[in-house]
């Protein structure tokens, strides 16, 4: 017996808000990165390689503090550039762990990205195939009583498609992109879940009952840049995100002040979601960021905001090609 579920807000309303998000609803399951800028390989894996260094990142998001169930996202990934026979390459990897409402959603891909030089920056294309995996903690729902139901015409016929037991399942994912990066700006287009896969969701591999996910494809624009102040140890840098999924989209931009290329603040704006506040460090091959959201929508009245921690570390590669034909000097001899 398959099954699908329906809008958890109309389901469960404001009680639970996250406690469940809704099967067949077609979700998003992206995370919204503040620090988009610094976590564009979560969203493109065009940028693997960009650096000529080992980049790890990782990032940690904790929205709408003090609400209960709210969602909470753990992101890692790491890359290089890699030469192989003249072509340039980036490899990389990515693994993210969310928990949302009832819903724990565990992403793990390998990326690979071409680079060709043009003008004065690199284009890239990339590629990052892997594997979605979602469990539902059915056990823990607490559907609306019959009276609730009745007087939500949507959500009225629903409770009985919530899974009352634990359900998971995993399928194939996939994300593609194109990204192109110059001294002074970058530009950054992708793809994420490519495929639009359904995950089936059973509380073993032999049950009947099959509770469908569909996990809705996403669309990324992003873009930065990096303006200089003459005559000053300051820059401006200005950044900025456009998301579309069906039936939805959102953006946010962002700007940041940098002082000699070590302390830097900032501010931004989710488009009807929430203001943020930048803070961020470098120091020698690292960087440490902050980022506080605080919503412009009614759910202000119940949470005190989101934190965001972001931090970057860089293992330089010496790229320089060896001499095959190496001499001892005399003097050592």
């Amino acid at each position: 017996m398959r099954m699908k579920f329906n809008e958890i807000r109309h389901l469960l309303a404001a009680a639970l808000l996250c406690a469940v998000v809704a099967f067949g609803a077609h979700a998003q399951v992206d995370a919204s990165f503040s620090h988009f800028w610094m976590g564009q390989s979560y969203y493109n894996p065009a940028v693997a390689g960009e650096l000529n260094a080992i980049r790890l990142n990782v990032g940690s998001r904790m929205q709408w503090v003090e609400f209960k169930r709210s969602p909470t996202t753990v992101y890692f990934s790491a890359d290089m550039p890699y030469k192989l026979l003249d072509v340039k390459l980036g490899v990389g990897a990515k693994a993210e762990y969310e928990r949302m409402g009832l819903f724990t959603n565990t992403r793990i891909g390998a990326q690979l990205s071409w680079k060709r030089k043009i003008g004065k920056g690199y284009l890239s294309v990339g590629i990052q195939p892997g594997v979605f995996s979602q469990t539902f903690r059915g056990g823990e729902a607490q559907p609306p009583s019959a009276s609730d139901q009745a007087s939500d015409s949507i959500g009225a016929s629903s409770a009985s498609d919530v899974p009352t037991n634990d359900v998971s399942g995993t399928v194939f994912d996939a994300n593609v992109g194109v990204y192109y990066t110059h001294p002074r700006f970058w530009v950054s287009l992708s793809v994420t879940h490519v495929t639009s896969p359904t995950i089936e969701l059973k509380a073993t591999r032999e049950a009947i009952d099959v509770y469908e996910f569909d996990v809705r494809r996403s669309y990324y624009f992003m873009a930065g840049g990096n303006i200089p102040i003459n005559n000053t140890l300051f820059e401006i840098q200005p950044s900025g995100m456009f998301a579309l999924t069906k039936n939805f989209w959102t953006a946010e931009v962002a700007a940041r002040l940098r002082y000699n290329r070590m302390l830097s603040i900032g501010a931004g704006y989710r488009y009807k979601d929430a203001v943020t506040a930048f803070i961020g460090v470098n120091l020698k091959d690292a960087f440490i960021g902050y980022a506080y959201d605080y919503p412009v929508t009614p759910i202000s009245k119940v949470t005190i905001g989101s934190h965001e921690v972001f931090v970057t570390y860089h293992v330089k590669l010496d790229t320089r090609e060896k001499n095959k034909n190496k001499q001892k000097s005399v003097r050592l001899m």
